[in-house]
């Protein structure tokens, strides 16, 4: 039996009685949007094409562009109207990677599997050198290396030892899981907090702080680069991020390459060890410099009633993602659900009183700005206060956490979409989706909304491998989707969108 708080049972007591008989659901287009979305699915043509035939969709990057422009083109050919590729505001430079090669050749010759960070510069040529080791202590060790980088590839003198995981890679949430979500309180305020030393985070800025300072040395004498690792770069997946700015005036970042931690400790054992390393490797990037607007895809279903049709309903996920897989889970699922989505609603002849729009954003890695820009832009006024559009807005749902299907929703303490909710997910019960969690979550695109009080919503979702395995990661590739999940997602969006887009009133606000 599950268990449920006090606090749990009186709110959902508090909440309403007649809301749930009141919230009419048109069962026989749920029907109609189950048959569509589970058997006449698109779903993984969409992905192959948002990830192996795009590439990487790195912001304004020429993968990017190609993805971008595949939705714009096929959102029109399903007669989706008013599909555009919408500047948001100034983004910065694009970057694509044209060539990686990067090999120990003395002792004896290994090849290396390894992915440069964004923003960096290549290596102008085929280079070759030694290996020189840095022990990251304080300003005055750096010191000690002027004048002896030029032309060494660079690693720093940190073993971290490999361990093995005996969890496994991927999971789905248990009900005892959902039953604690499902009680959750609400999120309270957060107060200004005075600040109390840590001595791990003060360490880790030092060594930020140092490694930058080392990044400067090194480009400044003419080192090659500099190789990089971390205790989540094993077994031959690995994580890597950004290496420095991406502004339109600010020059080209220092070669950063991220590796396994067991290549990496291995070069560090031989060469601490007194044996001459020998490197080469051959980094081609290029910039793109002429373009620094940056992009969504926007594009919707008009509403048809009269008096509702400029209320607006909005669905989305962010199309961009980093460079050293093709993005499947983080965010082609949810672009290519998002995509579906609009699919379904116009093959079962969906007819919405609201207009229903679809948004793919950029920028989302780097601070969820193609969804802020286009927030700002559309729903606020140019001293910042909310707009006429603002107050027509009815709700935005969001897909961002991976390739596992939808188990509920978080209500980011909107507590009057509770029953709503419930009686939305009813006819998606058997599918595994009804919890409901007042809870707040973040790091998502649903945030630009609720940040101008508009209502936005991230659904919970089975985590499967997406924390441990792809997320950021080469390994976060097609193969990694999986079809049955991402059908159910796109049926119950749909579900949610259209519903929201028939109800006689908009989703209620939270109270401020």
């Amino acid at each position: 039996m599950k268990k449920f708080n006090l606090y749990s049972i009186l709110f959902f007591l508090s909440l309403p009685f007649y809301a749930l008989s009141q919230e009419n659901v048109d069962q026989a287009m749920m029907k109609k949007i189950r048959e569509e979305g589970l058997k006449n699915s698109k779903l993984m043509e969409i992905a192959f094409n948002l990830t192996d035939k795009s590439g990487n969709r790195l912001t304004n990057s020429e993968g990017y562009t190609r993805a971008a422009n595949y939705a714009k083109e096929t959102l029109t050919g399903w007669g989706i109207q008013n599909a555009t590729i919408d500047p948001w505001g100034e983004f910065g430079k694009g970057w694509d990677l044209k060539k990686m090669y990067l090999a120990m050749t003395a002792p004896y010759y290994k090849p290396l599997l390894a992915w440069p960070k964004t923003w960096t510069a290549g290596t102008k040529g085929l280079k070759k050198g030694g290996l020189l080791v840095v022990a990251l202590k304080d300003s005055a060790s750096l010191e000690s290396l002027r004048g002896s980088l030029k032309g060494k590839l660079i690693i720093i003198d940190q073993l971290d030892v490999y361990k093995q995981s005996f969890k496994p890679d991927a999971v789905r949430y248990t009900d005892e899981e959902l039953a604690k979500m499902a009680a959750a309180e609400p999120p309270q305020a957060r107060g200004a907090r005075a600040y109390s030393g840590n001595s791990s985070r003060s360490a880790l800025m030092g060594i930020a702080k140092l490694t930058s300072l080392l990044k400067a040395m090194a480009m400044k004498e003419g080192a090659v680069g500099m190789i990089t690792t971390s205790l989540r770069n094993h077994d031959g997946t690995i994580f890597t991020q950004g290496g420095g700015s991406y502004k339109g005036t600010d020059p080209a970042n220092f070669l950063d390459i991220s590796m396994g931690i067991e290549d990496y400790n291995t070069l560090l054992r031989l060469a601490k060890s007194g044996t001459d390393v020998q490197m080469e490797t051959e980094v081609k990037t290029k910039f793109q410099e002429k373009d620094l607007q940056g992009y969504n895809v926007i594009a919707e279903i008009p509403g048809t009633d009269p008096v509702l049709k400029n209320e607006v309903v909005m669905i989305g996920a962010h199309l961009d993602s980093w460079q050293s897989g093709t993005g499947a889970t983080d965010n082609a699922s949810g672009s290519s659900v998002m995509m579906e989505v609009m699919r379904i609603l116009k093959a079962v002849g969906a007819q919405p009183k609201r207009t229903v729009r679809i948004g793919l954003w950029s920028g989302e890695e780097e601070g969820l700005l193609g969804s802020r820009g286009y927030v700002k832009k559309t729903f606020m006024d140019e001293s910042g206060k909310p707009n006429a559009a603002h107050e027509k807005f009815s709700s935005y749902f969001n897909i961002d956490n991976g390739t596992g299907k939808i188990r509920g929703i978080y209500l980011q303490g909107n507590a009057a979409c509770a029953t709503i909710f419930t009686k939305w997910f009813e006819p998606f019960n058997d599918l595994g989706a009804k919890t409901i969690t007042i809870s707040n979550t973040g790091g998502t695109d649903h945030l630009s909304f609720d940040g101008v009080g508009l209502p936005g919503f991230q659904f919970i979702q089975d985590p499967i491998e997406y924390s441990t395995k792809t997320h950021h990661s080469n390994m976060d590739v097609y193969d990694h989707l999986i079809e049955d999940d991402l059908k159910q997602m796109a049926v119950i969006v749909a579900g949610f969108a259209y519903n929201a887009a028939q109800r006689e009133a908009k989703l209620p606000r939270k109270e401020k």
